[in-house]
């Protein structure tokens, strides 16, 4: 079965902000408006919903936020669906919302990462409707390192094309930008250097080559939905990727102990059985007692037998890849390649 991919984003087209998990303060306000007069510049018209303010940790009423994203979903003239960032508890909406209706409806491009994996991963996998994961909002305004695409230009893609994004080889080694005190920065520290590494037991050393349709997301988010109706990740591979999974993992803020038992639980419950490599994202979450983030991806899953790449952009240290998840994806990492490439298939 195919996955369907949504209508290519155009200028004219009307984009929705708002936020199904955690909304913005006050002092952070001056950088939200500043991302959507971003997306006006571009040529885009901005759809701000009631619910992007940040009374707690999140936006409002779980069934206010639900009916915000669904509306959004339904409406023909909403091109696409960005959320200013992710949050905390956005599973209290899930059983909210209406995917039957989704999947019957036009398709909108949706974007983001972290929390909002919580809503996006389930809407592919439930659905089998392309969405993008990386670059939220508040990440808009920034100007991304050569080889890596902006969402915009993501979503802007047809049917049948092909991205090619590459690693620049340097990243945010500090902490997030001050965005209360500049809300219109738009260009990324990125004072580390280092690129993809392979953690797969005895494969360290070695190039590899992977390919497969790319689905995943955070795992302190994703790993409590693993084995359940909205992350049955192995009915989704039977309907659409019979050629296998390129799975994304995003390590966010837990510690190696607790990452290591949530892989195993997605292990247990059949997250991997059809994968064909394995991603993982740069994180600078803790590692105590010397037993680091890759020992935990090794502990849970070295023994699968897939090539595992670890340190690739596609977490909560900037910049941010863009990245279909439902897409036909494939990954090379050999000396100084370190590109994926995606068809839009």
């Amino acid at each position: 079965m195919p996955i369907r991919y949504p209508a290519p984003l155009r200028p004219g087209d009307r984009i929705g902000v708002t936020s199904p998990s955690s909304g913005v303060s006050d002092a952070l306000w001056p950088r939200f408006e500043y991302a959507v007069e971003c997306l006006r510049d571009r040529g885009f018209q901005v759809v701000v919903g009631a619910l992007n303010h940040a009374p707690d940790h999140t936006s409002g009423p779980r069934e206010q936020r639900a009916a915000e994203l669904m509306a959004m979903l339904l409406d023909p003239a909403i091109r696409a669906v960005v959320p200013p960032w992710g949050g905390e508890t956005g599973i209290d909406l899930l059983d909210l919302l209406d995917l039957d209706a989704v999947a019957a409806a036009e398709p909108t491009w949706c974007v983001g990462f972290s929390d909002t994996s919580t809503w996006l991963t389930p809407l592919t996998l439930t659905t089998g409707i392309a969405t993008i994961h990386g670059q939220n909002l508040m990440d808009t305004p920034y100007a991304l390192p050569d080889g890596m695409r902006h969402w915009v230009e993501v979503a802007a893609a047809s049917a049948g094309d092909e991205l090619v994004q590459r690693s620049p080889g340097r990243y945010r080694a500090g902490g997030w930008d001050d965005y209360a005190g500049n809300p219109t920065i738009t260009e990324l520290t990125l004072d580390g250097r280092g690129t993809w590494t392979r953690i797969d037991p005895g494969q360290e050393d070695h190039p590899v080559t992977f390919s497969g349709r790319l689905v995943g997301g955070c795992v302190e988010t994703l790993s409590f939905l693993a084995g359940g109706r909205f992350a049955d990740i192995r009915a989704f591979a039977e309907r659409h990727a019979p050629e296998g999974l390129v799975v994304l993992l995003d390590i966010a803020e837990w510690g190696s102990y607790d990452i290591c038992r949530a892989l195993h639980a997605m292990r247990l419950q059949g997250w991997f059985d059809a994968a064909s490599g394995i991603v993982v994202s740069r994180t600078k979450a803790p590692e105590p007692n010397g037993f680091t983030q890759n020992d935990a991806v090794r502990d849970a899953l070295g023994g699968l037998g897939v090539p595992i790449v670890a340190d690739v952009e596609c977490g909560h240290v900037a910049p941010f890849l863009a990245l279909v998840q439902g897409a036909s994806t494939r990954l090379v990492h050999d000396g100084d390649t370190h590109t994926v490439t995606q068809r839009l298939l």
